[in-house]
């Protein structure tokens, strides 16, 4: 939002003070300021007021003219212009030679065989509005040759401030709100509005008005004809342009400047299409086409301003395309109304339509403001065209009051608050500066906060510790070291197992982190030949291709292994993130957090990195948890898996994860010519498996004994079955198992396994170690396993 100092400087004396240290103020203790502070004005000089004594069309081009200008000198000036608008007795800006216009120094200028001793300029060349169409028309009565910056606010300083930082300063969104900010910042008076005698006109019939739905919280409206005016004063439309606002016409400027001045928008319709007003909502949707010419779509959740059954406008949004105020129009009804800012903003977002007004009607405006926007809009109104007929009473109805807040407090509590002694009268001046109502009695305050605070932003004793101290200076506040004991945090479980397999899959394994957002992305997933799947869905989503959330990380890995094809031929990623499952029973999302590896190579083979990906996991576990991971055959339950070789990941017996290859068709869209194999843990659940403890086991004294044997072992047979086999057997003496050798082809799959027998107190003999094993080899025998050789 842009503001200008000249436009605040109307209610408030900022004379002898710097302004720009002002602004510097405003930007610590009220709200940010954005960019550069813009010095409108200072690229102009030399542009006075010159009118056209004569206009000769030029003899050898249409367009251009030549003019003697009359620019308060002794002589006419001679000039060549092509505006389309010259005509006698027409005052304009001219630029002298010797002008400067930005960069440009204006000097006699030859021109089609003509020399042109000046410029006369449009609006847009001397940077007041965007106007190119013709030059200046100036139709104020001034005298030739006076300087333009004499007689129209020209200079000025403006200033953008960031429009977040002002979601619970309602009152912040008009010149008046600021300059409130600044009174109290340089101690200055704040000046009242010049308002209109509303009561004058209390004899008078009022409108036709009901309000029908009580989202409209007020609604406040006058009737006014004989307007005979339709462009606005020449300093209007300056504001207008430097606070980023396109002129109009003046009726519909004035409602733009009252906004900007006030913060209250305002709507003016044709009286001769609105008669009957009536606020209310309709049962059916229907369509409706706005001030912008777009047919909108009205739901029965949208509030409606009618004239009867009609709508005519959309409730705090913008008005209808039949009722607005064109060239012809005399006489208007003025419409000033609060609405609830919960549904204008919801409206806005169905119809995906944000106004200036309606961003102001969803920070919960103040009810009280609309009268005196009325009062305010007939005061300049007059102003500027005298003739004007008020034929309505004011009609006003209240359907919705917020309570009065007032906050009792002591000394002692702004003291502690605050940490530094602020005297009582300071506290009592900063207050009612910014519109408090102060009681003070001993070192007691009640404090009645004003209804442009009280609608959203001052509700509790420590909203007016931040008043006082904003507007005492953060700065001024002295620096302290503190005195309480700071202790450690200790680390949750699951937080410090995510750090120690984060470390190990870099540090190790040379895996890339990344992070990513929790929606599953509709158009790449597509690209990838993966559906959406049905998840709970984003309410209001804005854009569709990211309306639904992920219930799994994996195909978000595999669209970023997609779009990171150029950077290596084999790569891996993880991710340590969340996803969600459906709603509970209170209607809350179920969030899971999930570890995703996936592992890309265009180099090896899909079981070489499929083999990798498993040891991965079984070395994390065995570092972290000192636990071994076996593995359960698993079904499909995402497109993106194959069937083939997908097995549950398991630890102490319970399933916390899933590790498999990428579907071909997946694949393929990917990259026919790579391998990509992919894991995903229960982080949570892998987390709170307790770790089993480090147990110290002596080397042994004697030599231990290695016993092989070679094994045909029957399809989908895992070797935590046959583990089973000597479970029982061996004892103390049978130390580890495991294979040390493979051997498959379309019929076989052969594996040797090494069984390693030791003890701490004697040499074991080869008998006893042979009994254990002719044992061992008995059950594998009875589980179908053959022994080979």
């Amino acid at each position: 939002m842009f503001l200008s100092m000249n436009w605040i400087q109307d209610f408030v004396d900022l004379s002898g003070l710097d302004k720009i240290e002002l602004i510097r103020k405003f930007s610590l203790s009220t709200a940010e300021v954005e960019n550069d502070i813009l010095r409108k004005g200072s690229e102009i000089s030399g542009i006075v007021v010159g009118e056209i004594k004569s206009v000769e069309n030029h003899p050898d081009s249409k367009k251009l003219h030549l003019l003697k200008i009359d620019a308060g000198e002794d002589e006419l000036i001679d000039v060549v212009c092509g505006a389309p608008n010259v005509k006698v007795g027409l005052k304009t800006a001219f630029a002298k030679v010797g002008a400067k216009i930005g960069e440009i120094t204006i000097t006699p200028r030859p021109l089609a065989g003509f020399t042109s001793n000046g410029m006369c300029c449009s609006e847009a060349e001397i940077g007041i509005s965007d106007d190119n169409s013709g030059i200046m028309e100036i139709t104020d009565d001034v005298k030739n040759g006076t300087d333009l910056k004499d007689i129209y606010e020209i200079d000025d300083i403006v200033f953008e401030v960031d429009n977040k930082s002002l979601t619970n300063r309602p009152d912040l969104w008009g010149h008046y709100g600021i300059a409130r900010e600044f009174a109290a910042l340089a101690g200055r008076e704040l000046k009242p509005f010049d308002l209109d005698d509303l009561k004058a006109y209390d004899g008078l019939k009022k409108i036709d008005m009901k309000i029908e739905d009580t989202l409209c919280q007020r609604y406040s409206c006058l009737q006014i004809e004989n307007i005979n005016r339709n462009v606005s004063p020449v300093n209007m439309r300056i504001r207008l342009f430097y606070c980023g606002m396109r002129a109009i016409n003046y009726l519909a400027d004035l409602t733009n400047y009252l906004m900007l001045e006030m913060g209250q928008p305002m709507h003016a319709f044709d009286s001769r299409k609105v008669e009957k007003i009536r606020i209310k909502r309709f049962d059916t949707p229907f369509t409706f086409k706005t001030l912008d010419g777009v047919e909108r779509n009205i739901d029965e959740n949208t509030l409606m301003i009618c004239n009867g059954n009609t709508p005519v406008a959309i409730a705090g949004i913008m008005g209808g395309l039949d009722s607005e105020i064109v060239d012809d129009t005399t006489t208007l009804t003025l419409e000033s109304a609060t609405f609830n800012a919960v549904s204008v903003r919801k409206s806005t977002v169905r119809l995906a339509h944000r106004t200036d007004a309606s961003m102001r009607y969803e920070k919960c405006l103040d009810p009280e403001m609309t009268v005196t926007a009325i009062a305010r809009f007939v005061y300049l109104l007059k102003k500027y065209d005298s003739d004007i007929k008020v034929v309505s009473s004011l009609t006003d109805e209240y359907a919705f009051r917020y309570d009065t807040v007032v906050l009792d407090f002591d000394k002692n509590f702004v003291d502690r608050y605050t940490g530094i002694e602020i005297s009582n009268d300071r506290i009592v001046a900063t207050l009612e500066s910014l519109g408090f109502k102060v009681e003070l009695n001993n070192d007691n305050f009640s404090v009645t906060v004003p209804s442009w605070r009280a609608t959203k932003d001052v509700t509790i004793k420590a909203d007016i510790i931040e008043e006082i101290t904003r507007i005492y200076g953060y700065d001024n506040f002295e620096i302290h070291t503190t005195r309480s004991p700071l202790y450690p945090v200790r680390a949750s479980v699951v937080k410090t197992t995510e750090n120690k397999i984060k470390d190990m899959l870099v540090k190790r394994y040379n895996l890339h982190e990344l992070h990513s957002y929790v929606w599953a992305y509709n158009d790449e997933l597509k690209a990838i030949d993966i559906p959406v799947e049905d998840n709970v869905k984003l309410a209001n989503a804005t854009n569709p291709n990211i309306e639904t959330l992920r219930n799994s990380i994996v195909p978000t890995q595999l669209c970023q292994i997609k779009s990171n094809l150029s950077f290596s031929n084999d790569f891996g990623i993880f991710e340590i993130g969340r996803v969600v499952n459906g709603l509970d029973e209170n209607g809350l999302c179920i969030e899971n957090k999930k570890l995703a590896i996936t592992l890309y190579s265009k180099t090896r083979n899909v079981k070489d990195i499929y083999f990798e990906l498993r040891d991965i996991l079984a070395v994390v576990t065995d570092e972290i948890k000192h636990k071994a991971l076996t593995f359960e055959k698993a079904e499909p339950t995402h497109s993106y898996e194959h069937p083939v070789n997908l097995y549950s990941v398991c630890l102490d017996g319970r399933n916390i994860g899933t590790i498999g290859i990428v579907h071909p068709t997946v694949n393929k869209k990917i990259d026919k010519k790579a391998a990509i194999v992919f894991a995903e843990i229960d982080v949570n659940a892998y987390a709170n498996t307790e770790a089993a403890p480090i147990v110290y086991d002596e080397p042994s004294k004697f030599p231990p004994m290695d016993y092989d044997i070679s094994v045909e072992v029957p399809q989908g047979m895992f070797f935590s079955h046959l583990a089973e086999c000597w479970k029982n057997e061996g004892g103390e003496i049978l130390k580890s198992t495991k294979i040390v050798d493979t051997y498959d082809t379309d019929t076989v799959h052969s594996v040797t396994i090494r069984f390693e027998f030791s003890s701490n107190e004697r040499t074991l003999s080869s008998a006893e170690v042979q009994k254990i094993m002719d044992k061992i080899i008995s059950n594998l025998s009875e589980n179908g396993v053959k022994l080979r050789g």
